[in-house]
């Protein structure tokens, strides 16, 4: 891993060139990082990697609960953005596109849903039953269908481009997962359930561009859904220094950006977006029989597809259709440290 940056390092200009840095590692494409995760050699999240891939969240279920599944990803498109599932009964390998656009050999070329994840989870009946495993090898059967469900880490290098780097990719560390009191629409058997979030931070002068620059990303849970310290409390969340999955948010003193996250703060606040964690909470919630797979949170499927295959927004797609160019032509992934994304 590259280092992260030095505490007594804070302008601009230079958490940007980590930010970027980071971004740019030997696992700069969707196969190379399901490659990694395969033979072992990556376990860790996967926020940074294979910059401008998407990224997907999973959910494996018996294929009892398959259609309400679907019910549910279209009644909750917000959290459970669904991008494509398993072309048929038990396929683990073969998968169906549900983006506009997109091809169903486009995906992800070769995957293989039981070990391309860097960590898995495994419930059973409704309970947790293996956390962080490397595969689910074993768990898996002629069954069970796959659900591939948008990530935001994909739009996290729109943000790094446009100088709004994710705290936690600049950190190395796991983004911060909470539930929330927000209701799901019920579908079928998936009942009470509710939303998870992710959170970043940001300055509140940044809000407005954060919003502008991840909302035509729909597919990846789009713009965030509530802002400020106020916020926290709406959402139910009751110790935002604790989340339910991932990493806690640095305290001031360990702060490489040099400017806190305290609650109060009102310079630096937390942003919530959706998060593909909610179909595992969904599950738990409504109980399901049988055994069902999940990534671990923040270990993703990293696909084949790019961030400019889901965008629809005139003024964003112009910038990303550019960058794309530029990565043709240049024929490296590197190329595109150097895009800009518009401000507006």
């Amino acid at each position: 891993m590259a280092p992260a940056l030095d505490h007594d390092d804070s302008s601009t200009t230079d958490y940007i060139t980590v930010a970027k840095s980071l971004l740019s590692g030997s696992l700069i494409s969707g196969d190379a990082v399901r490659a990694a995760s395969r033979s072992g050699r990556h376990s860790t999240p996967t926020s940074g990697l294979a910059p401008t891939y998407l990224q997907a969240n999973l959910i494996v279920l018996p294929s009892q609960y398959a259609e309400d599944f679907v019910q549910l990803c279209k009644r909750n498109p917000v959290p459970c953005p669904l991008l494509a599932k398993s072309a048929s009964l038990g396929s683990y390998g073969a998968l169906e596109s549900w983006i506009d656009g997109v091809a169903d050999d486009q995906i992800a070329a070769g995957v293989d849903i039981r070990t391309d994840i860097p960590k898995y989870m495994v419930y059973e009946d409704g309970v947790l039953k293996e956390d962080h495993c490397d595969d689910i090898l074993q768990e898996w059967t002629e069954d069970h269908v796959a659900f591939l469900i948008g990530c935001s880490f994909s739009f996290e290098t729109a943000l790094t481009d446009a100088g709004l780097p994710p705290r936690h990719t600049l950190q190395q560390r796991n983004v911060p997962m909470y539930k929330t009191n927000i209701p799901l629409c019920p579908a079928g058997v998936f009942t009470n359930g509710t939303f998870v979030v992710s959170m970043r931070p940001y300055k509140k002068s940044e809000i407005e561009r954060v919003r502008a620059i991840t909302r035509p990303y729909l597919a990846t849970h789009g713009e965030p859904i509530a802002w400020g310290w106020d916020a926290v409390e709406r959402l139910g969340i009751k110790d935002i220094s604790r989340p339910d999955w991932g990493d806690p948010p640095s305290p001031i003193a360990q702060d490489t950006l040099q400017f806190g996250f305290a609650h109060g703060d009102e310079d630096n606040v937390p942003v919530f977006w959706g998060c593909g964690v909610t179909p595992q909470q969904a599950i738990i919630s409504a109980g399901l029989k049988g055994v069902v797979m999940g990534h671990a949170p923040g270990h993703m499927l990293v696909l084949d597809c790019r961030d400019w295959d889901i965008i629809r927004e005139s003024k964003l797609l112009s910038a990303i259709e550019e960058r794309a160019r530029t990565v043709a032509a240049a024929k490296d992934d590197d190329a595109i440290m150097g895009c800009e994304y518009p401000s507006r």
